[in-house]
């Protein structure tokens, strides 16, 4: 494959390998390792063999970092979402802030599957069937994580 395609390829996904790695793995550094090392796969890969690149790209990303926390024995995943913004007043910019601080904290609690989960689904917007495709699960348990997910944030949410 010549280095053109391949931009072409993976520059409309790129940006989604790197912020899945980031939630991860938390780290900035090791989220950009982990999606240069995917990169440099399916630069190596026989990309036309697979039904959707996309998909297999972010599960190897996901596969990735897994390895990696395993690896170090570490339970850190961070969620930060900097698109959340308020253009009402100071005070109300402050308390989204806070609301946002208080959701992170909740879903960091979150088993590790829901937290990829709402990732997935919440922040980058992919579809259950996406989604099913990344973790290799069927698309019914996706929908009852994510439920339980939401259910375990309102609650834990609504008695801060």
């Amino acid at each position: 494959m010549m280095q053109q395609e391949f931009l072409v390829l993976i520059s409309p996904f790129k940006d989604k390998l790197f912020r899945l790695a980031k939630r991860i793995l938390v780290s900035r550094e090791e989220a950009e390792d982990a999606t240069q090392e995917v990169l440099l796969k399916l630069w190596t890969a026989e990309t036309k063999t697979f039904k959707n690149v996309e998909a297999m790209a972010m599960t190897m990303v996901k596969n990735y970092c897994l390895d990696q926390l395993k690896a170090k024995r570490s339970k850190n995943i961070s969620l930060v979402h900097s698109n959340y913004r308020d253009g009402s007043s100071l005070e109300s910019q402050i308390i989204a802030k806070d609301d946002l601080d208080n959701v992170e904290k909740i879903i960091n609690l979150l088993p590790e599957q829901q937290r990829i989960i709402i990732q997935l689904r919440e922040i980058e917007a992919y579809e259950f069937a996406e989604i099913a495709e990344v973790l290799d699960m069927n698309e019914t348990a996706i929908r009852v994580a994510l439920s339980r997910a939401r259910k375990t944030i309102r609650e834990k949410f609504s008695h801060l």
